[in-house]
């Protein structure tokens, strides 16, 4: 049976059954595309990210059904405040959302992070996208905090 014939007889309901039920097969080597979404960072938890060389910061935190951003730097030190979405990958998490009309997305990963400039290890790695510039950094969430350093007075 092929794709037209199904369209033709059966609507495209059935098409789109078929598709799916196709594409639902665990070869071995293949990626399986029914991972569950990261949960990792709970929806209320607040997120500190950071980076150094340009210092930047970014918190993000719930409020009510969504979330706000709020995005700093040595030249926006009282920092500017603007609405993002939340959602979750197979191995991460993101956000994404439109600062002074440019686009701002905010990739999270979980893994040992060291800002280069302290003895602390964040427990998530971030990739910052504010327009057309990249920002690398590290995480922490008040529920998940930074460790400190051995070294460390």
């Amino acid at each position: 049976m092929n794709l037209t014939h199904l369209l033709r007889t059966h609507g495209f309901a059935a098409c789109a059954f078929a598709l799916v039920a196709a594409g639902c097969t665990d070869t071995p080597g293949e990626i399986s595309r029914d991972a569950a979404p990261f949960d990792g960072i709970a929806e209320n938890a607040i997120i500190d990210v950071g980076g150094t060389e340009p210092f930047w910061a970014l918190r993000i935190s719930p409020e009510g059904d969504a979330y706000k951003a709020q995005y700093s730097a040595p030249e926006l030190p009282e920092g500017e405040t603007f609405s993002v979405i939340r959602f979750a990958g197979n191995n991460g998490l993101g956000f994404s959302g439109e600062w002074a009309g440019a686009p701002v997305n905010l990739t999270l990963t979980p893994g040992e992070c060291s800002d280069g400039m302290s003895d602390r290890t964040y427990p998530y790695t971030a990739t910052l996208q504010l327009d057309e510039v990249t920002l690398f950094g590290c995480a922490h969430t008040d529920m998940e905090p930074f460790s400190e350093g051995e070294n460390r007075p």
